[in-house]
């Protein structure tokens, strides 16, 4: 089939994402091996029409109950590790930042983020408002309770934060299964993520990707505004999710959707302001302290730079590490740029956007364990193979139980029980490694679209919105122009699909 018939056959579709659910176990053979556990890959004749069990409700209960696993694995610290000495939430690989600091930030004395001032290390607050404020909601229920131990009440902070944070797990898993309209079960790809349960409650993360992840399927239903104003808030929680503005700007200057773009930008500032003004002139000294605080931290856990300070045996400047980072990420933001306007077809939403925030992670000066929280939904939609997923994640997975027992052998004292700092780099270059490797394969599938596994119907970007199917206005070098928006489709009978095959459409 030529490109032209492709094309035709694209447009000639009743709808962007008509057509059936798309089926991994027919495209993936990790998929289809690993259905055999229930039986095997759903057969052609296979009905479930009005069932209630729909893909998106599957997904999510998945999501919940390994959510619910990674709690489960926090038990040792939840009923004494955190509390009895310092090693043996390391031994036991459970730490959470959240009982820590509902101490350490004064929530356990009723002081108000960002205005009260704190004793100890921290003299405010070093999160963004919006966390702040999901930090501090969550004390409320803890203080209403009269009596009991500072333990007890730290208990309840963690069990009241992980109930709000697995709200978030289940609005994550529904935006995701919904954002790529045919390809639901993509999602499952977060659900059963092994680095997602176990890093999940050990910050407060969750809470900025539930609102990245819901924007970005608001972009997917052309909805710009609304994705711009949820990227604000999301930004007024985490900083990361306001680099997703840096590709869109590509991809809309070729496909010349300006006024969509500037649409997007106006939300976004305009809700991060309406957030971050009140207590930036109420509260200013608190409000700045998370800038601050990320300009003056030096080079931490997990970061490509740690290596070269403990082989060096040196302490690296923060001001040059603060530059030399800032030109990675500058330099790694121009390459992705030329990568959009250059590829043969436009780049989906979602791989630049993958590869945006993995840019700033390796090239930051700290990569903690939670922060491939970020990345798990943004990978389901950018590289739907469970191959190169599990690579990524098992390189994960390596780092979080390096971290810990890393932590567990400089806490041990002359006993240096754990992983002394070259097993703990070997963790670092894991996890950095495996990344870089989902990188190139989204690159890979962006200078070559007809390996995209998303594309191979003949969609062009699910998860574009406006730019879905949209033709090019503006490109460079060798990229196709006007360009060819459907990947070659396998010759093969027409199938025609009735109203009575929604089991077989949702089938997995």
């Amino acid at each position: 089939m030529t490109s032209e018939t492709s094309a035709r056959a694209y447009e000639t579709r009743p709808g962007k994402s008509a057509g059936p659910v798309v089926r991994p176990t027919e495209q993936d053979e990790v998929a289809a091996a690993g259905s055999e556990v229930l039986g095997g890959p759903m057969g052609r004749w296979a009905s479930g029409a009005g069932h209630w069990l729909t893909p998106v409700r599957v997904i999510t209960l998945v999501a919940l109950g390994m959510f619910a696993l990674g709690m489960a694995q926090k038990a040792p610290c939840y009923e004494w590790a955190w509390f009895r000495g310092v090693n043996s939430q390391y031994t036991h690989a459970c730490y959470s930042d959240i009982p820590h600091l509902y101490v350490g930030r004064g929530f356990a004395d009723g002081k108000v983020p960002y205005f009260d001032r704190l004793s100890g290390d921290m003299d405010f607050l070093e999160y963004p408002v919006l966390t702040g404020l999901f930090m501090e909601v969550a004390s409320w229920p803890v203080s209403w309770m009269s009596g009991g131990s500072t333990q007890h009440r730290e208990q309840m902070y963690w069990m009241v934060n992980a109930g709000m944070l697995m709200a978030c797990t289940a609005v994550i898993a529904v935006c995701v299964a919904r954002t790529h309209r045919r390809r639901p079960w993509d999602a499952l790809l977060v659900a059963l993520a092994p680095a997602f349960a176990l890093t999940a409650t050990i910050n407060w993360d969750l809470f900025a990707i539930a609102l990245t992840a819901a924007a970005m399927l608001l972009w997917s239903r052309g909805r710009p505004l609304a994705f711009g104003i949820l990227i604000g808030l999301a930004t007024a929680a985490k900083l990361y999710p306001v680099l997703l503005l840096g590709p869109l700007l590509f991809l809309c200057w070729r496909a010349g959707k300006w006024r969509e773009y500037g649409a997007a930008v106006l939300g976004a500032a305009g809700a991060w302001l309406v957030v971050n003004v009140p207590v930036m002139l109420l509260a200013p000294e608190g409000w700045k302290k998370f800038y601050t605080f990320s300009q003056e931290r030096s080079v931490d856990f997990g970061s490509f730079w740690l290596i070269i300070s403990q082989r060096t045996g040196k302490s690296l400047d923060v001001d040059m590490v603060n530059n030399l980072a800032t030109l990675l990420m500058v330099l790694l933001c121009a390459g992705i740029a030329a990568l959009t306007l250059t590829a043969p077809r436009r780049p989906r939403f979602a791989q630049l956007a993958f590869l945006v925030v993995a840019a700033f992670i390796l090239t930051n000066k700290v990569y903690s364990p939670q922060y491939v929280l970020w990345l798990i939904p943004l990978a389901a939609l950018a590289r739907p193979r469970w191959r190169d997923f599990l690579i990524w994640q098992a390189g994960e997975v390596v780092y979080f139980l390096g971290i810990w027992t890393y932590l567990a052998y400089t806490m041990s004292g002359e006993k240096h029980q754990g992983l002394p700092p070259e097993g703990y780099q070997l963790a670092i270059a894991a996890h950095l490694l495996t990344t870089l490797y989902l990188c190139a394969v989204i690159v890979r599938d962006i200078l070559m679209p007809e390996r995209d596994g998303v594309r191979r119907d003949g969609s062009d970007d699910p998860s574009g919105g406006v730019l879905d199917g949209a033709p090019d206005v503006f490109v460079l070098g060798q990229a196709a122009h006007p360009p060819r928006h459907a990947a070659p489709l396998v010759e093969g009978p027409r199938v025609e699909w009735g109203t009575g095959q929604r089991g077989a459409q949702d089938g997995w």
